[in-house]
């Protein structure tokens, strides 16, 4: 007679292991990638980064014809965490800066050799600097890479955070940083507030080769709709940021190949002589957004997620490294001093830095845009003396071009050239 079996207890189920880290960002695109750089490079710290992007698709990506304006202090932080010297042979220098108006005679003209011997700065495609961080923050000493991967869920508590992903793994960490986007769920999962409006006009983006050499000057010609930025890149091309009314952009959009150079044609002029369309073409909302906030409890956000402005100035990235900049000072300084980086106070130090300087180049991106999507025949007026007065104004044009360098106001270290 066979004795009866034993009923065996059911298996437990497995409890997900939990990557453990110093510091967690949400969002590894060109703000929170090289937050992780600045933090793990410089300082040791260990850093998890969740993207939902693949880095190979980044590697394998196109040309897409987006660049980016990277001010001299933010590229600086470039250099200093090491990302630059893969940057640079994508890179076109920013050597001058032509400010004009429509058909009016007055413009301002703002020469790099006033201010010194290094260019106002440098356009960057996006693309380069994606597969730049695609390449070094996977290998990094102190990176871990989770990608294509999402947050499901993230919990913050007094002693950390703990971030459940799509696919069941939980992650901890003293500190989460917020750097998905404008779109930030990491924000909105915070509860924090954001104050926005939309400007009515479409940003059009596209790259242009032409007959003649830009001679490395950054042309940012006025029109009734918004401001025409035409951009040196490497070669005989420019990059075109091109804002124009919401109502009439899809029909612009729509239009062949013909048509739209014929637009385009219309409103960059005959100054570089023939042109050509290369990749495609991109338009996308303008809107000003800013978060109440830039922190919470063992949470800070970083460029577009805290903060987003109008294109007018090219200052959108550059705040964004500023952040960064920012930010890993701060988190590195507590960690020296032995201080819980997530703590409250030293998150208010990150607040009280960046709140102003954010405030500030909203509002005078805002207001420039107000200004000179205008067409009122007395502004018209006070527009063009302000532009003569100021290019005859050596002293007030040096203070701008500074700014345009992203050298004013309280540097963090990074932006100075100096390792954290």
């Amino acid at each position: 007679m066979t004795a009866p079996s034993k009923a065996r207890p059911a298996p437990k189920s497995k409890r997900p292991s939990t990557l453990k880290a110093d510091v967690l960002i949400v969002g590894g695109g060109l703000v929170g990638g090289t937050l992780a750089g600045a933090l793990a490079g410089g300082a040791g710290m260990e850093v998890v980064v969740v993207d939902r992007q693949t880095p190979s698709a980044a590697l394998e990506a196109a040309f897409d014809g987006r660049y980016s304006a990277i001010a001299l202090a933010s590229r600086r932080v470039l250099s200093t965490i090491g990302l630059w010297a893969d940057l640079a042979p994508a890179a076109a220098p920013i050597e001058d800066i032509r400010v004009s108006e429509g058909s009016s005679l007055f413009f301002l003209h703002y020469d790099h050799r006033e201010t010194g011997d290094e260019p106002f700065g440098f356009m960057v495609e996006n693309r380069a600097f994606r597969q730049a961080l695609a390449r070094r923050l996977p290998g990094s000493p102190g990176v871990t890479m989770l990608a294509p991967a999402g947050v499901a869920g993230l919990e913050r508590a007094a002693g950390g955070v703990t971030a459940r992903l799509d696919d069941g793994r939980l992650v901890s960490a003293a500190l989460a940083v917020g750097a998905d986007g404008r779109g930030s769920g990491t924000r909105d999962g915070a509860g924090i507030g954001v104050t926005r409006w939309s400007y009515r006009q479409s940003g059009i983006v596209c790259t242009v080769e032409h007959e003649r050499p830009h001679g490395f000057i950054a042309h940012e010609h006025f029109l009734p709709a918004g401001p025409f930025a035409i951009l040196p890149i490497p070669g005989n091309r420019s990059s075109i940021v091109w804002t124009e009314h919401a109502d009439l952009a899809p029909a612009l959009m729509a239009l062949d190949d013909d048509g739209f150079l014929a637009e385009l044609e219309r409103r960059f002029g005959d100054f570089l002589g023939s042109l050509r369309v290369v990749g495609p073409r991109w338009a996308y909302p303008l809107s000003l957004q800013f978060a109440e906030t830039a922190t919470a409890r063992r949470l800070a956000l970083v460029g577009d997620a805290a903060h987003a402005m109008h294109p007018i100035a090219g200052q959108g990235l550059n705040m964004g490294l500023r952040d960064v900049a920012a930010l890993a000072e701060v988190l590195v300084d507590a960690r020296r001093l032995g201080l819980d980086v997530g703590a409250a106070a030293v998150l208010e130090r990150y607040q009280r830095w960046r709140r102003f300087d954010n405030t500030l180049m909203l509002a005078a991106t805002d207001a420039l845009n107000r200004l000179f999507s205008n067409e009122l025949e007395p502004l018209r007026l006070a527009r063009d003396v302000g532009l003569a007065v100021v290019d005859r104004l050596g002293p007030l044009k040096r203070v701008f071009m500074r700014q345009a360098m992203g050298l004013t106001g309280e540097l963090p270290r990074l932006m100075r050239g100096e390792p954290l």
